[in-house]
């Protein structure tokens, strides 16, 4: 295992696209968070009634131990960005056919996919501790003292974030390896991860002719893992009903999202086997 993970490490130290995104990713997770906290602030700072209203509304959502979940929630809008740098190195596997020259050294089949898959899951555990480090500073930069003793209450959307993570980036790389072009993959990705599930899944919810089966929307693969670290507690207070049965539904999903994995990367296994290189 470590041999492999030594040679990946070569491969993709001198790839200027990884270090590139990497960077993005450290940039747009402060980002996203930063702007929503700043009109967060914004809101709840005006003297008049409707400032007054929103701070009985909002709370304070980036205060412990509320932040764990509002981080988790709002990195997880970008996760397409780690996304491109799964599909670009699996791409280039075949652009530059490192995976043919794998095999002629010695390795397995089997060793190649399971590679891809130590590459995975070592930039979710990367994006998963930029999250950990964005909420931390959050929750002890905007918690008051009796708030900042709360700041293990929540710390279970730590590992849903990982695995939300995780199981998105193999949704991509799937993509990636079964296309091999990064400039399609890519392009398929991003228009089902920005356009084409959210606006199926908001028809489905919302239209007359699905409503007996509207729970259709929450096997969507994405849909799947995203309802892991559902929309934070500030929602639930505009739609009560909605934000308990978004917290009923996430242990059902956890064993949702793993069969959901698993069955992608026994899908790459088996067509790695048979494939021709």
């Amino acid at each position: 295992m470590l041999s492999l993970l030594k040679i990946e490490w070569l491969k993709i130290k001198k790839y200027p696209a990884f270090w590139w995104i990497l960077g993005i990713v450290a940039l747009t997770n402060p980002g996203i968070n930063l702007m929503f906290h700043s009109g967060y602030e914004n809101l709840v700072a005006k003297k008049d009634m409707a400032g007054n209203l929103a701070k009985m509304l909002l709370g304070n959502p980036f205060a412990f131990p509320e932040v764990w979940h509002t981080v988790g929630y709002f990195s997880s809008w970008f996760l397409m960005v780690p996304a491109i740098l799964v599909i670009m190195l699996i791409s280039n596997e075949y652009t530059f056919k490192t995976n043919r020259q794998n095999i002629i050294d010695g390795w397995s089949k089997n060793q190649f996919i399971l590679s891809k898959l130590f590459d995975v899951a070592i930039i979710s555990v990367v994006v998963t501790l930029a999250y950990i480090v964005i909420s931390t500073i959050f929750g002890f930069s905007y918690s008051s003292e009796l708030e900042k003793t709360r700041w293990a209450e929540q710390l279970k959307y730590i590992p849903l974030f990982l695995l939300q993570t995780f199981a998105q980036l193999s949704i991509a790389f799937l993509l990636g390896f079964l296309l091999k072009r990064s400039f399609i993959a890519l392009g398929l990705f991003l228009f089902y991860f920005a356009v084409l599930e959210p606006i199926a899944t908001l028809f489905i919810r919302n239209s007359p002719s699905f409503s007996s089966v509207t729970r259709i929307a929450d096997f969507f693969p994405l849909e799947i893992s995203d309802k892991l670290v559902p929309p934070p507690a500030f929602f639930g207070r505009f739609n009560e009903a909605a934000y308990a049965k978004n917290l009923a539904d996430m242990n059902i999903h956890i064993l949702y999202t793993c069969v959901l994995t698993a069955g992608i990367w026994w899908l790459c296994f088996a067509i790695y086997r048979k494939r021709d290189l």
